[in-house]
């Protein structure tokens, strides 16, 4: 029997039998990451990278100079899976700064959740230049746009493979490893619990999503539906939706579509600044 499969046949019967039991050990395994070590092809660009550490420990890779971008990844991930859009980005122009996560790589932690996520993005912004781009993959994305409900100022945001409702993520999460119906409840109370924000304030449809950005998705995502990204679309005005026809879950990061994308973005944030600050000198010469 798989180590899946006995999970599943353990939280069938004890999640009957005993909801909280269950329910706690799927908490601590939930918000529990796992180290997970980069690939081969991911090498080069972590020999690149210039090691940071920010404010309280949180640890970070810096690539380039000039304008900030600042990136986050998914739920156990790494930020060399940015490798490809991480050297377009440098050789544009920007400065690059990828976080590692809380309870990830070599940042402060046993545990992490959305709301550490996204004070993660707030606590490196208030370190770094005024942001031309956020970038989330994953979790990532999620906690990006939770953070601009927070505080965070950034002049675009793009997400990729992101959830839009952080309770139907969880709902996703205790559905595959089987916990019954009471369980899943109390699963999901316990993370509340531990975020300290109800889950269903985490809604991309209660956000006021007022800047210019990318939502990037594939069709065929086995981990986040591509449902999700159409609801993103639909709740911000400013944005694009990226309809990949596959890719998985993590591909889409590496893809020449998406790389050329996010630089689009980027150029017409600066196009139209150009033109803001043209108009504001018409405007001073006038008075």
């Amino acid at each position: 029997m798989s180590s899946l499969n006995w999970i599943r046949g353990f939280n069938a019967t004890i999640g009957r039998l005993a909801p909280d039991l269950a329910a706690s050990r799927m908490h601590r395994a939930f918000l529990t990451p796992h180290e997970r070590a980069p690939r081969d092809w991911e090498l080069p660009l972590l020999a690149e990278a210039e090691r940071v550490t920010l404010r309280f420990g949180l640890s970070a890779l810096r690539w380039g100079r000039g304008p900030a971008v600042l990136l986050l990844h998914g739920w156990e991930g790494r930020p060399t899976q940015f490798a490809e859009l991480i050297r377009a980005l440098v050789r544009a122009g920007y400065g690059v700064v990828a976080l590692d996560a809380p309870a990830h790589g070599r940042s402060p932690g046993h545990e992490a959740n959305v709301v550490l996520f996204a004070r993660a993005l707030l606590e490196a912004a208030s370190e770094l230049p005024p942001l031309k781009a956020v970038i989330g993959h994953s979790l990532g994305g999620a906690s990006a746009l939770l953070a601009t409900q927070l505080g965070l100022r950034t002049e675009a945001l793009v997400t990729i493979g992101a959830p839009a409702r952080i309770l139907g993520a969880l709902r996703r999460f205790a559905r595959f490893v089987g916990l019954p119906a009471e369980a899943r409840a109390r699963f999901v109370r316990l993370v509340e619990q531990s975020a300290g924000i109800p889950a269903a304030q985490l809604d991309v449809e209660r956000y006021d999503l007022d800047l210019p950005g990318l939502v990037v998705h594939a069709k065929d995502d086995p981990m986040v539906p591509f449902s999700e990204a159409e609801s993103i679309h639909m709740a911000w005005a400013g944005s694009r939706l990226l309809a990949l026809e596959a890719g998985g879950h993590s591909k889409p990061l590496g893809d020449p579509q998406v790389v050329e994308a996010v630089l689009e973005l980027l150029g017409s944030v600066a196009l139209n600044d150009a033109v803001e600050r043209r108009v504001l000198g018409v405007t001073a010469l006038a008075s």
